[in-house]
């Protein structure tokens, strides 16, 4: 399936997931600053999630990113996940400014054998920076607090992870 101008659904996305390529232009935003602009990414598909984009390091600025370490988890398919604070304390001087967001980010950096690609790439929870874009469009964060899919129009739900949806 290649990404087009119709909505996919996230219904015909398969499991487990599919790993691909896309040239849509990300970009992410934090207390003013531009953390990340490509159109290198990866995406993930899976089954009633949105999107999951990961973005090359080369395309992030990494020097706002610190290893998290308060949190890791574990996925059937991709492996072991690594987290991300955004740490923007040395270019933010606004007294009372939050300047760190924790565990804004996560990344594979042994993933699987068969998604061996995410390696080098960070994906961003939507919900914890100022703004994430897709061509342009807002991303809507997915509902919930632990999966990271980027809503916009370019699918259609319902989406996992709304209350009562885990299990699905």
């Amino acid at each position: 399936m290649t990404e087009s101008q119709n909505p996919e659904s996230v219904w015909d996305y398969p499991r487990p997931p599919r790993l691909e390529a896309t040239a849509r232009q990300l970009r992410i935003t934090h207390g003013g600053i531009l953390l990340a602009e490509t159109t290198r990414a990866l995406r993930i598909l899976e089954t009633s999630h949105p999107p999951v984009y990961y973005i090359p390091q080369a395309d992030i600025a990494m020097q706002f990113l610190i290893p998290s370490s308060s949190r890791s988890s574990f996925c059937e398919f991709k492996g072991s996940a690594v987290y991300w604070n955004i740490d923007l304390s040395a270019e933010v001087d606004e007294p009372g400014s939050s300047t760190v967001s924790e565990d804004a980010a996560w990344s594979y950096p042994h993933p699987t054998a068969s998604y061996t690609a995410l390696r080098d790439h960070l994906a961003f929870y939507a919900n914890r920076v100022d703004e994430c874009t897709v061509d342009g469009a807002v991303v809507m964060p997915q509902p919930g607090d632990f999966y990271g899919g980027w809503i916009t129009s370019h699918v259609k739900g319902p989406f996992k992870g709304a209350p009562g949806t885990r299990g699905w």
